[in-house]
């Protein structure tokens, strides 16, 4: 197995969003940008099967040797060696892969926020450096593409924390804001332990909101000149806000259930878009 198909395996499975968002680009983006989530995959991995904290640590510090010798000309991992031709054609920066790497430190060190504030940079770390970094990979001619990629990335990371708050209250991890869960008056506990309550739906709404509000402003923010180049974004945003409106048509039963649309229509939404 090369290192192209390697990355293919680890990140872009059939019928993912991602497998989707991607159709529609030349190879060349295609096999960069699958490289760079294939890098993302194994730093995740790594804090979501390691119960040893020490141990992930350990790991995530042998991933940032990795970017160093990646940069320096040695790769050695299946996925450094993916990314190796695409580092100088898209302007891929050691700092840029190691802002992902301290978004899974993060993870941790930290497993609640007090504010939205302290989401937020988390939300810049988890998925804001991926976007920057993915928009650089599609092309762009304005540099006001990068605040799309910027609201892109938190939308983006807070669907996928509004669809997986059971899933993460199962690792001890709560990502709301715990001053909006006491605004709401939503208990920890009860997110821990899967107890509905109609405090926690209007909590949900109030996060789907934001995150629907952010994907408005990532697309008013995109340039129409690069709206073309950047539309394997466009295709993954299309389908997470199709996602977060499944989520609230089903009542946002997040905590013992995982929404997903069909593989058919994501191809739907993908071609549409």
């Amino acid at each position: 197995m090369n290192p192209d198909e390697y990355c293919r395996q680890k990140a872009v499975t059939s019928g993912s969003s991602l497998y989707y968002s991607l159709l529609y680009l030349p190879p060349e983006r295609r096999h960069a940008i699958t490289a760079l989530h294939a890098f993302c995959r194994e730093v995740k991995e790594v804090v979501d099967e390691c119960s040893d904290a020490q141990l992930a640590r350990t790991k995530l510090a042998w991933w940032r040797l990795e970017v160093g010798r990646l940069f320096e000309g040695s790769p050695g991992h299946p996925v450094t060696k993916a990314l190796q031709p695409w580092t100088a054609k898209y302007r891929i920066a050691a700092e840029q892969l190691n802002t992902l790497i301290d978004g899974k430190e993060m993870d941790l060190a930290q497993t609640r926020y007090l504010d939205f504030a302290g989401l937020a940079r988390y939300c810049n770390h988890a998925a804001g450096a991926l976007e920057l970094l993915a928009a650089g990979i599609f092309g762009y001619r304005n540099a006001g593409t990068l605040d799309y990629a910027r609201n892109l990335g938190t939308a983006l990371q807070l669907t996928s924390i509004i669809r997986n708050v059971g899933e993460d209250s199962r690792r001890n991890r709560i990502y709301l804001p715990m001053d909006e869960l006491k605004k709401f008056e939503v208990p920890a506990a009860d997110i821990l332990q899967a107890r509905y309550s109609d405090g926690f739906v209007e909590l949900m709404k109030f996060q789907s909101a934001r995150a629907d509000d952010l994907y408005r402003k990532a697309l008013i923010a995109l340039p129409s000149e690069d709206r073309r180049s950047q539309r394997a974004g466009l295709v993954m945003a299309a389908l997470q806000r199709a996602t977060l409106a499944e989520i609230e048509r089903d009542g946002f039963r997040v905590l013992t259930h995982r929404t997903s649309l069909t593989p058919m229509r994501k191809f739907w939404l993908a071609w549409k878009t």
